[in-house]
């Protein structure tokens, strides 16, 4: 066993030994029918503290020569799968952490050339009955195996794009792209190589090194595809841990769901567990980088981009085309480049069928609001998102006068003045001046109650506060938009809700564009 050759299943036994684990060992065999396929180059992105490095492991421990860890996956999913036994510590493993290699390289500039004399070494130990010679690529090196034994090869290279992203010297970068080139498009190499599997934070960089990893079969935080359950924890597996440790699935779902995949709902797995370990809801995620990411591209503000995240602060999706971005951490030309960006580092989330991103959940919010808050652009916006308490609080005690006030200033911030008196701007304006009331309620745009659709309904997830439905006019009166709750019973979906509701009846004036507004207590009981 070696440190890159058929390495030793250490890391994944430590993984196991953690209080939480949650086992995604089935993935073994998505990649295993993958490669039945003949999709053998596998590059698998996703946000950081994800989960890359633990899945890297695992594979290693699964196939690796170097090791026999029959007893180790004996209690887990992969066990029970009938081709579990079929290739266990059967097959050569060439394992790097790029990023490893890169942040402990004493000189970065030699890193690939010590790399490859590295792995060379193991493999003349490994193959003593092979000659290997200083000329001999990693590359050359498996060749020179698999033409002598028959023997092939699987090729894990985690954070395999930290040579893309970081802005390295270029002889340094012509290496890294020899070395890829060498492994991946050599067709005399190919037959000896079972499955080739990368991870990284971005998808393979089209401008740059797409041409050597072309043959890759690429899954993302866009799409994974058949790798959808294994980006992170699904809302199964996360239920059942609020269960083990006596939390609120519910509050879980809130601060770390929200990330698509599927028809799957896909949990931050870091925080998760962090939750889980310190029975507290917090923003973990924040803890271990820094809102600068969200910061840096805002500040680019390029055409429509300040309308687009205030609609997401304000709990709305914005339309986004993934199609254009280059894959870079700098080449951005449109807002698009910018949020497919975020997306990727998960601070947002992407709705597939309908090209649309969002603020993904409550603690990647605060991410947002962080950076917001350090943006002078964002001055007015951040001014209305610290008064939103106050203004919850104004509404509980009937205050409509505060409302309206409130709504004439966000109005003003939350859109451009070509769409300024459409409906959804209106909207925009009310999620935007309550945001703090998703700390205390689900809100939802257009819900279908009683004969109709309430314009929007808060629904309390905490205990003695009321239930509120907000119904909206223009140019007519708010106690026409009373009127249409009570006729239409808006309330009638709330008939599970025992307690006081607040009926809201505001009135918009597109040509003075002020609000009016009128608060009515209603009692609803069992």
């Amino acid at each position: 066993m070696g440190i890159y050759l058929n390495p030793s299943n250490s890391n994944f036994k430590e993984t196991l030994r953690a209080p939480i684990y949650v086992d995604k060992t089935m993935m073994i065999a998505a990649i295993e029918q993958l490669a039945q396929r003949n999709d053998k180059y596998l590059c698998v992105s996703r946000p950081r503290r994800f989960g890359k490095t633990i899945a890297g492991n695992m594979l290693a421990a699964y196939y690796s020569k170097g090791c026999d860890s029959r007893e180790l996956f004996k209690p887990l999913k992969i066990s029970s799968w009938e081709g579990f036994s079929e290739n266990l510590n059967k097959f050569n493993v060439i394992k790097v952490d790029v990023n490893g290699e890169y942040r402990t390289a004493m000189k970065p500039e030699n890193l690939i050339i010590k790399l490859t004399s590295s792995v060379r070494e193991e493999f003349a130990e490994e193959f003593k009955g092979i000659t290997f010679t200083e000329d001999d690529s990693i590359a050359n090196c498996m060749q020179k195996v698999f033409a002598k034994t028959g023997e092939q090869f699987v090729v894990i290279m985690d954070e395999y794009d930290v040579l893309v992203r970081e802005k390295i010297p270029e002889a340094l970068f012509k290496q890294y792209l020899d070395l890829l080139n060498g492994l991946f498009k050599n067709d005399t190499v190919r037959p000896a190589i079972l499955f080739a599997y990368l991870t990284g934070i971005l998808p393979i960089v089209r401008d740059r090194v797409q041409s050597k990893l072309n043959n890759f079969r690429e899954f993302t935080i866009l799409d994974a595809g058949p790798l959808a359950e294994f980006v992170g924890f699904t809302d199964g597996e996360v239920e059942e841990l609020c269960k083990r440790y006596d939390v609120s699935f519910a509050e879980c779902k809130r601060w770390y769901d929200g990330y698509h995949q599927r028809g799957l709902e896909i949990y931050n797995p870091e925080s998760v567990v962090r939750s889980m370990e310190d029975g507290i809801f917090d923003n973990y995620w924040g803890k271990t980088s820094t809102y600068a990411v969200i910061s840096d591209r805002i500040k680019e503000n390029f055409a429509g981009m300040k309308d687009d995240v205030i609609k997401m602060l304000a709990g709305e999706n914005v339309p986004v085309n993934v199609t254009r971005y280059m894959n870079t951490m700098t080449d951005f030309s449109t807002r698009s480049d910018a949020f497919t960006y975020l997306i990727h580092v998960g601070y947002l989330a992407y709705n597939r069928e309908d090209k649309t991103c969002r603020i993904p959940n409550k603690e990647v919010r605060q991410e947002w609001f962080n950076a917001i808050e350090a943006n002078d652009d964002y001055a007015v916006t951040n001014h209305i998102i610290e008064s939103s308490r106050e203004l919850l609080a104004e509404t509980l005690a009937g205050n409509a006068e505060a409302v309206a006030r409130a709504l004439d200033e966000s109005h003003i911030h939350v859109t451009s003045n070509r769409s300024y008196n459409n409906e959804d701007a209106l909207q925009s304006a009310i999620y935007l001046s309550y945001i703090y009331a998703l700390n205390k309620y689900t809100i939802i745009k257009e819900m279908t109650t009683g004969k109709g659709f309430a314009d929007v309904v808060f629904i309390p997830f905490v205990p003695n506060i009321p239930a509120m439905i907000i119904e909206l006019k223009r140019n007519s009166s708010t106690e026409s938009a009373l009127s249409q709750i009570r006729e239409k019973k808006y309330f009638a979906s709330l008939q599970n809700f025992k307690g006081n509701l607040l009926f809201i009846g505001v009135n918009y004036d597109d040509k003075e564009k002020t609000h009016e507004c009128k608060i009515e207590e209603f009692s609803v009981s069992c």
